[in-house]
């Protein structure tokens, strides 16, 4: 049986990224991408990640499923969207977003690169 390095380990056949502290594997299947994102204990969005964008909130659409840990996303009108594993994640653009907990956040995600809201027929901004 695997031990817990392996959520973690690298995936055989996949590109391995750091963006910030996040690690990221990600995979190409026809036009989409898929990505397992770790976020480490203690990752806001707007102390360490904003400061490698030119965006005040995270503009990425999130989907897919919240395999480890938890998440918070908040939105810019303060309604706040708390994940803890297993969830489904769908996220839409326009937010910030915290690990809470001390364990990684790990988020197994299918997107299209900038074009994730129109491909998967998503909504491009949060709504109540």
């Amino acid at each position: 049986m695997p031990g817990d390095d392996a959520l973690t380990d690298p995936i055989p056949g996949t590109a391995h990224q750091s963006f910030g502290p996040v690690e990221i594997d990600v995979a190409t299947v026809g036009d989409a991408r898929i990505r397992r994102c770790t976020y480490p204990p203690g990752l806001r969005w707007s102390k360490d990640l904003k400061p490698l964008l030119d965006t005040d909130l995270c503009e990425h659409a999130h989907v897919g499923f919240l395999a480890s840990g938890a998440l918070t996303y908040v939105y810019a009108d303060g309604c706040e969207v708390a994940l803890v594993a297993p969830a489904v994640v769908d996220v839409a653009p326009g937010h910030d977003a915290y690990v809470a907990g001390d364990e990684p956040a790990i988020v197994i995600e299918v997107d299209f690169l900038g074009d994730t809201v129109a491909r998967m027929g998503l909504a491009p901004e949060h709504v109540h």
